[in-house]
């Protein structure tokens, strides 16, 4: 059985991403690239560590009018990502856009509610529902305009699956049991994210920061 578990690679060092993804590459299910390795090292960076037979997760939040998330996703070109990530709050245009731009078998994903985000967050932004409410809200649209699923916490995942039983469910903020926490708000164990019906984990730094990722991924892989 393929592992749920993407490891994120945020770095921008392409020698470290490299030496990272290798060592986890037979325990691992995939990749997490972000922008900070996409904005230095580019397509062809990409394309190097696909060269090791993960699947790539390209989490690129894609924000902008639809034309414009459409010709990036084009212009990603010869990439084709596993998982592509897009913000929800673009509406639905551009997500009907960016599905139909993506390559055939690339899950296109809509990132809801940022896990370094609270109801506080929110409400700083002018958002008046909170959490769980903001996440299901924009999960039903993702959903209506064809998109594979969403990216949200583990906290809310076992709600949308209810609503959205084929969706693909992306849930980053995974913390194993005596990890900080660092800069995300709502966290999830990765036995728990599981169970209320995450497709994938995200995992970085408790893997990417330990002294031997292999042996820590492989250690968060017995939990599941």
């Amino acid at each position: 059985m393929t592992s749920p578990i993407y490891v994120a690679i945020d770095t921008p060092d392409m020698d470290r991403a490299r030496a990272i993804a290798a060592a986890v590459k037979r325990h691992a299910g995939g990749l997490k690239l972000g922008l900070e390795f996409f904005c230095h090292n580019g397509r062809h960076g990409v394309m190097e560590l696909a060269e090791l037979g993960l699947p790539i997760f390209l989490d690129l939040k894609l924000h902008d009018i639809p034309n414009t998330v459409a010709k990036s996703i084009q212009a990603l070109a010869p990439i084709t990502p596993a998982v592509l990530t897009v913000h929800a709050a673009g509406g639905r245009a551009m997500l009907e856009d960016a599905k139909a731009a993506a390559p055939t078998g690339t899950k296109v994903v809509a990132v809801t509610v940022l896990t370094s985000l609270d109801g506080d967050d929110l409400a700083s932004i002018g958002v008046k529902a909170d959490n769980h409410e903001q996440v299901e809200r924009l999960a039903a649209l993702a959903k209506d305009a064809g998109l594979d699923g969403i990216v949200c916490s583990g906290n809310e995942v076992a709600a949308v699956r209810r609503k959205w039983k084929d969706g693909f469910f992306v849930v980053p903020g995974i913390r194993p049991a005596n990890a900080q926490v660092g800069d995300q708000k709502r966290v999830m164990s990765p036995r728990g994210a599981i169970d209320a019906g995450a497709s994938i984990l995200v995992i970085g730094r408790p893997i990417t920061g330990a002294e031997d990722p292999a042996t820590a991924l492989r250690e968060i892989a017995g939990t599941l």
